[in-house]
């Protein structure tokens, strides 16, 4: 049913996308970021709700309606079932582990732990994200979430700052090596997306380890299981939004696509929409990949 109600699609072609950092926000739109990363309990804004951010009516409404259902105990529940399902699904994507590599590179399991938080705190931010990102594309095309009956919105206790040992340190483009940029622009063409993720531009802190992972997940993406664990997590999206998670009657198809209106053509907001929507189930799957290239033998 999930994919007849939301079929995964691609863009074509690409949206433009035009994502607000955090250093150039204020007043709503900055206490706004604030209580979206304290509610995910995540040290970053994704790309994905900063280009939300661009359409500052949009993005009002749509965090005034989603913020009490992401402070419910049960949105918390749904990102741990698919981080579960996901990450029980990778490690056979897996074409090398790369635990000895990098300590032949000279990596010592001090740095090797440090990479491995920096994997963990994507895992745990991006499914989050992405139900975010299914829901706002299921508004979007017109389509109300309908939850199970009996589901309603539940006091949870304030969430807790998420303990990150490992800051993110992006290494984005104009910091980058020739080689580093060589990787990025790879990664773009493979995945066919318009940008780098920060999930990328955090792991290339450690340009060898970041050169030898991709090097070793890139065949991975062009495996037939590639595509179906994809399809899977975002079937499995979809039907938890649109079924089982309390969204509040305010949060409507109707309010959000008139927010959207009263910043920009629908069209133009709905394919950015449609594009995060595409391309996080490949963003966790990949960061589950990159995980499991470091589990120990043991």
């Amino acid at each position: 049913m999930s994919s007849v109600l939301l079929p995964r699609q691609l863009p074509d072609p690409l949206p433009s996308i035009h994502p607000v950092p955090e250093y150039q926000v204020d007043g709503e739109r900055r206490r706004f970021y604030e209580e979206m990363k304290a509610a995910l309990q995540v040290p970053w804004m994704g790309v994905v709700t900063m280009a939300y951010a661009h359409y500052p009516t949009f993005f009002r409404v749509l965090w005034q309606g989603l913020r009490p259902v992401v402070a419910d105990a049960s949105f918390a529940r749904h990102g741990a079932a698919l981080r579960a399902i996901v990450e029980g699904a990778a490690p056979a994507l897996v074409l090398r582990n790369l635990l000895a590599p990098l300590q032949a590179l000279g990596y010592a399991p001090r740095e090797i732990d440090q990479i491995r938080q920096v994997l963990g705190i994507f895992a745990h931010g991006n499914h989050p994200y992405l139900l975010i990102a299914t829901l706002v594309r299921l508004l979007l095309e017109g389509q109300d979430a309908v939850p199970d009956p009996g589901l309603a919105l539940q006091a949870v206790e304030p969430p807790r700052a998420l303990d990150v040992q490992a800051p993110l340190v992006l290494m984005e483009a104009h910091h980058a090596d020739a080689p580093t940029r060589a990787i990025y622009e790879d990664i773009k063409q493979t995945l066919g997306l318009p940008f780098v993720n920060t999930d990328y531009r955090a792991l290339a802190r450690w340009p060898s380890y970041f050169a030898l992972a991709w090097a070793e997940l890139k065949p991975a993406l062009a495996t037939a299981a590639y595509p179906a664990l994809c399809e899977s997590v975002h079937r499995e999206a979809v039907s938890r939004v649109s079924r089982q998670l309390p969204v509040p009657a305010s949060l409507s198809a109707k309010a959000l696509q008139e927010a959207a209106r009263a910043d920009a053509p629908l069209d133009e907001v709905l394919r950015v929409a449609r594009l995060f929507q595409w391309l996080l189930p490949g963003l966790v799957t990949n960061v589950a990949v990159l995980q499991a290239q470091l589990r120990d033998a043991s």
